[in-house]
């Protein structure tokens, strides 16, 4: 079985305590961390990725819904969020930012199973649906349309986001892949050696870039803004090819 790792966030010691016990004694769930305050967890979670977050939303500083909206907005791995809360009025706020459930305070440990299980379907039909290659793997699968195809790393040129879509623009080929698929769950799929986030738009291949300006790529003719979140490390890589 698929085993979830968990952290807890709220800032109630006995309702912490209490989703606590709830992860300990449901066996797909693994409880790495618990937070007293979003500003703690934002940290544990990019540090730990796990696959899924129990978050309180009324918290001091920052709230658990700040914070979901925070966390899609950063590069790599989003985890899945079931917001606990005493407040109902959150709930269609609380799917917006694409939470698997919404658990209302007090709730049992009957409805918190079943907020568990939905991630974990989630997370198994997932896993059986997509090839995955290793890290060693110089090729990925797509699907595209109704079948999966194989693309070869050393063929990408760049990835654009389109809404629920991506664009994979290849070498020595006129018409780019569509494939239903998230940029985010893409970029978790490519090596991060040979592939970097340059915006909240475009994945780039790095041995493609063949040309650098001030905030810019360029691949061939295509321009593509560096955004500022990725200038830093973009900055750490170009140091390196320009020393």
């Amino acid at each position: 079985m698929t085993t979830l790792k968990c952290i807890a966030v709220d800032d109630e010691p006995l309702a912490l305590k209490l989703v606590e016990t709830f992860i300990e004694q449901t066996p797909f769930l693994e409880l790495i961390s618990s937070c007293d305050n979003a500003v703690e967890a934002m940290g544990v979670i990019r540090e730990k990725q796990p696959d899924l977050v129990f978050l309180d939303i009324n918290m001091p500083n920052l709230t658990g819904m700040e914070l979901a909206r925070l966390l899609q907005e950063q590069p790599g791995s989003l985890p899945k969020i079931v917001f606990t809360t005493a407040y109902n009025h959150y709930a269609i706020e609380g799917y917006r930012v694409n939470a698997v459930d919404y658990l209302l305070k007090p709730f049992s440990y009957e409805e918190f199973l079943r907020a568990a299980n939905k991630v974990l379907q989630l997370a198994e039909e997932t896993s059986n649906e997509n090839p995955q290659a290793s890290a060693e793997d110089d090729f990925i699968f797509l699907k595209v349309e109704y079948q999966w195809v194989k693309v070869n790393l050393k063929d990408i040129l760049y990835i654009e986001s389109l809404k629920d879509y991506v664009k994979v623009h290849l070498e020595n080929s006129d018409k780019a892949l569509m494939s239903l698929i998230s940029l985010k769950a893409l970029e978790e799929k490519l090596p991060s050696s040979k592939f970097m986030r340059m915006n909240r738009s475009f994945i780039v291949s790095l041995e493609k870039i063949s040309a650098i300006s001030k905030n810019s790529i360029f691949i061939n003719k295509t321009e593509i803004t560096v955004g500022e979140q990725y200038k830093e490390t973009f900055k750490v890589i170009v140091e390196k090819w320009i020393k």
